[in-house]
C-alpha cells in the first residue's frame, strides 16, 4: 500500500477571507498525503468545520487562548498566523475546543439569548431606578419590581411633561425585556424535555446549588461532559466549588464549600472599623 503522510493544514479564517498555510509530516516523499486541517474558534462559528467534516476530513476548531506564544513575538497577520497554526498543528500543541451539533448549537443560542435579555434587563432597570433618584424619586420598599414597586411607580408624575415621557420609555423598556425573557424562558421549557442532552441536565441537578435553568445552561455551554471523570470536576470546572487558593470559604468532603465568616479588625476602643464606617454614613441616607 502507498504510504500516507499528513498534511497539516493551518486556516486563518475571516470573515470574507481564509488565509491558508500547511506544513508535510515525515521526511519521506510521500506518495498519497491526509489533509488535517486547523483553525481558530471565532464569530465564524462551526460552518468551515460542518463543511470540511462533512466531505470526509479532518478538521480541528482550536482554543485561541490556548495557542502557545513566544515571548516578546507581537507581529501579527493573517499569514503569520495560518503558517503558526499548522506548526503547531503538526507539533500537536493545539487545544481543540468542543463542536456541538447543529442541534446542540441551536439549544444554547436560546440560552445565550435567555442570558443577554436577563443582562438587557438588568441595566434598563438600573437606567429608570437612577433616572427617578436623579428627579428626587427614592423608593423605600422592602423590594424591587414586585407588586408594590409596580404600584409605586404606577403613581410616578415627573416634574415636566417632557421628562415623563422618558420615564414612560424607561418603563416600557423594562416590561419588553421582562416579556422577552418570558417568552424565551417559555421556549426553553418546551424544547429541553426533547433534547438528547436533557438527562445529562438532570442528572445534574443533583448538584447543589444546581436548578434547572442553571443546568440547562451548563450543559448547552459545555456539551461533551465526558471529559470529566467526576461529578466533583465538574463542579470545580464551572466554579461551583472554590480553588485551594480561594480565601473566605473551605471544602468540606461531602459537604461542600463551608463559608468562613471573617472578622473585622477593631480598633483600640474594641469597636470593628466596618461598624465604625456605617454608622458614620448612616447619616447622609436618603431616606
Amino acid at each position: 500500500m502507498p504510504k500516507t503522510t499528513p498534511v497539516f493544514v493551518g486556516l486563518d479564517v475571516h470573515k470574507a477571507t481564509i488565509s491558508v498555510a500547511y506544513a508535510a509530516g515525515g521526511t519521506a516523499e510521500p506518495r498519497s498525503s491526509r489533509l488535517v486541517f486547523a483553525y481558530e474558534a471565532g464569530p465564524s462559528g462551526y460552518v468551515l468545520h460542518r463543511h470540511l467534516t462533512g466531505k470526509g476530513l479532518d478538521c480541528r476548531v482550536v482554543a485561541p487562548s490556548l495557542i502557545p506564544k513566544k515571548p516578546g513575538d507581537r507581529v501579527k497577520n493573517d499569514r503569520r498566523d495560518a503558517v503558526e497554526l499548522a506548526r503547531l498543528l503538526r507539533s500537536g500543541d493545539l487545544t481543540g475546543v468542543y463542536v456541538p451539533s447543529v442541534e446542540d448549537e441551536a439549544i444554547r443560542d436560546v440560552c445565550r439569548a435567555r442570558d443577554a435579555t436577563r443582562v438587557t434587563l438588568k441595566a434598563a432597570k438600573l437606567r429608570l431606578k437612577s433616572f427617578l433618584l436623579r428627579l428626587g424619586f427614592n423608593y423605600v420598599g422592602r423590594a424591587d419590581w414586585n407588586d408594590a414597586h409596580r404600584r409605586y411607580l404606577a403613581q410616578v408624575v415627573c416634574p415636566t411633561p417632557t421628562q415623563q415621557i422618558v420615564f414612560q420609555e424607561s418603563l416600557r423598556a423594562v416590561d419588553e425585556q421582562v416579556e422577552r425573557l418570558a417568552r424565551l424562558e417559555d421556549q426553553l421549557l418546551s424544547l429541553a424535555p426533547s433534547w438528547r442532552l436533557y438527562p445529562v441536565v438532570e442528572a445534574l441537578q443533583a448538584l447543589r446549588g444546581v436548578q434547572w435553568m442553571v443546568a440547562l445552561t451548563v450543559v448547552a455551554e459545555l456539551g461533551d461532559l465526558t471529559r470529566f471523570d467526576n461529578p466533583r470536576q465538574l463542579a470545580a470546572f464551572v466554579g461551583l466549588t472554590p480553588s485551594e487558593y480561594s480565601s473566605g470559604a473551605s471544602w468540606s468532603k461531602g459537604l461542600g464549600p463551608i463559608a468562613i465568616r471573617q472578622r473585622s479588625p477593631r480598633t483600640s476602643n474594641g469597636a470593628s472599623t466596618s461598624s465604625r464606617r456605617s454608622r458614620k454614613t448612616s447619616g447622609g441616607r436618603l431616606s
